[in-house]
C-alpha cells in the first residue's frame, strides 16, 4: 500500500484575482471578532499572493519589515495597515453595524 502525500494548504497560491482577495479580506474581519494579528495575517497571506517584495517596496517598507509585521505575531501599527492595504489596491469601507 502505498502512502498518501499531503502538503500544507497556503491560502496564498489561491488568492490570484483583486476581487478574490478583497473577498478573503472581508471574510477574515467577520472572523477576525476583534483580534488584530489575524487581520495582519491575512494581509500578510494576500501579500504573499502579489508577491512580498513589490508589496514591501510599494509600502515603503522593507520586506523583513513587512513579513515581521504580517506574521500574526505581532499587531502591526495602523499606519503600517495602512499602507499595506494601499499597496495592496485594497480600499477600506466603514458600515454601521446590522443589528
Amino acid at each position: 500500500m502505498s502512502k498518501t502525500k499531503t502538503t500544507r494548504y497556503d491560502v496564498a497560491e489561491h488568492l490570484r484575482t483583486p476581487e478574490e482577495m478583497a473577498a478573503y479580506l472581508e471574510a477574515c474581519f467577520e472572523e477576525a471578532q476583534g483580534d488584530a494579528s489575524f487581520v495582519a495575517k491575512a494581509l500578510g497571506d494576500i501579500a504573499r499572493a502579489k508577491g512580498m517584495t513589490q508589496v514591501a517596496r510599494d509600502a515603503g517598507l522593507s520586506r523583513e519589515s513587512l513579513y515581521k509585521a504580517l506574521s500574526g505575531e505581532r499587531t502591526p501599527g495602523f499606519d503600517t495597515i495602512l499602507k499595506v492595504i494601499q499597496a495592496l489596491g485594497i480600499e477600506l469601507h466603514a458600515a454601521p453595524l446590522q443589528t
